[in-house]
């Protein structure tokens, strides 16, 4: 009686499942996308046709393939499977896994994959918890995450991963979905025939922003609440589709490429000193659900890189700002993230900052030099400029060989500007 109610309870699972889960690829032939890391004889897919799957960190934003993968390795393998997720384990559990898989180990030779999903959540401590199992070969460790790992996840466990990024579904990716959707329909016990537009397909390819997810629960929810014309077809036009994917997806995830262009993008607009086009890329930062606190690292860069001595108080502007949002958060943060913003993007510009690098470049290229013998340190021959008018008096600061060398390349804008001219005239005097 146990057992018929477990499996009961599964096949009412089954049936309750959403469509997204149904249709979930079981072999690499019938999973769509990511072809550069599953192209013929990659590393990836020899890895999981031939069951010599090692420590992996699958990375990329939702609806891309990463749970899929899971399931398709284990398909393909001779391995236990476990899976647990970073929001509701514990460091209990964690250890419990892995002491069986240690026995599993000893008892049997049969080994563990210990799938960890959004493991970007995980604890230092969970994460820690890891890595002795990993390095003994107790489990064989994957983990899922819709973070950049290099960021969010433990740098020990990063070092001991392939880490494989997934990109956002491309149109004939997302076409081939649509159809395995319309197939799925058609050979029901009540089956369906669905039509789309033309438009309703562009619609939903282009909302879905790369999301196999996404664009089966709003097909299945288009079909679902259609209702059959006279000839029993069931037509998802424009409209239709419009409702069932009513809110655009940013084109944006945290992880791939798309994140490195999107601030790339927003730095550069400051940079070229526009407000509008800045205010845009943040805006599309935030809605994606960016980390402030990595926005606020960037324009701490910029306000040295890019306005640096033309307004020395970019800086200070920007770390205030930061630490108001510390204390406020958001929603009411989003005033202190959209200041420092338009403030860098208003302030004259100056990079002469990058001017210490010409500086290491000669050190590296001069062979010998010597600190002058009226700068070393209790030095009689040093002449103290706060004993002369306008605290200047010249005097030589470079070593022998390099006098006269010009490293500081001053911008002719702003504070540094005026702060230059006046440094001219007092040598001249």
């Amino acid at each position: 009686m146990h057992s018929e109610n477990l499996f009961t309870n599964y096949s009412q699972h089954e049936n309750n499942a959403p469509l997204a889960d149904k249709l979930r690829p079981k072999n690499l032939e019938d999973f769509f996308g990511q072809q550069l890391i599953l192209k013929e004889n990659s590393l990836l897919r020899s890895a999981i046709l031939n069951d010599k799957i090692s420590n992996f960190i699958f990375s990329g934003p939702p609806g891309v393939g990463k749970t899929t993968l899971i399931e398709i390795i284990s398909f393909n393998t001779r391995s236990k499977l476990i899976k647990l997720n970073a929001v509701f384990s514990s460091v209990k559990e964690l250890r419990n896994e892995i002491a069986y898989a240690k026995d599993r180990l000893i008892n049997s030779k049969r080994k563990t994959i210990l799938f960890i999903d959004e493991v970007h959540r995980f604890t230092s401590v969970q994460q820690d918890a890891l890595l002795p199992s990993i390095e003994n070969g107790t489990i064989t460790f994957i983990g899922a995450t819709t973070e950049n790992p290099f960021y969010a996840v433990n740098k020990a466990l990063v070092s001991r991963s392939r880490i494989f990024t997934l990109l956002p579904l491309d149109e004939n990716d997302l076409l081939k979905i649509i159809q395995k959707v319309i197939t799925y329909y058609s050979e029901q016990k009540d089956s369906k025939k669905v039509y789309l537009t033309q438009d309703a397909i562009r619609h939903l390819i282009k909302f879905s922003g790369g999301d196999a997810r996404t664009l089966i629960n709003a097909l299945e929810m288009a079909i679902e609440t259609t209702t059959e014309n006279d000839a029993k077809e069931i037509k998802i036009n424009l409209s239709i589709a419009e409702d069932a994917i009513q809110k655009k997806n940013i084109v944006y995830d945290k992880n791939g490429q798309n994140h490195y262009d999107v601030i790339s993008a927003f730095i550069k607009s400051i940079r070229g000193s526009d407000p509008d086009a800045t205010l845009f890329w943040l805006a599309n930062m935030l809605e994606a659900g960016e980390d402030p606190n990595f926005i606020f690292r960037r324009l701490l860069i910029s306000a040295c890189e890019d306005i640096g001595m033309a307004d020395p108080n970019a800086i200070v502007v920007v770390k205030s700002c930061c630490d108001a949002f510390d204390r406020v958060g958001f929603p009411e943060g989003l005033y202190f993230l959209t200041q420092a913003s338009l403030y860098l993007a208003m302030s004259p510009k100056s990079n002469s900052t990058k001017s210490i690098f010409k500086a290491i470049e000669t050190i590296k290229c001069t062979e010998s030099f010597n600190v002058p013998h009226h700068l070393k340190n209790n030095s009689n021959t040093y002449v103290n400029p706060h004993n002369y008018p306008g605290n200047w008096v010249a005097q030589e600061y470079l070593p022998k060989p390099l006098r006269g060398l010009k490293i500081w390349e001053p911008n002719n804008n702003g504070w540094e500007k005026t702060k230059y001219e006046e440094l001219l005239k007092r040598k001249e005097n």
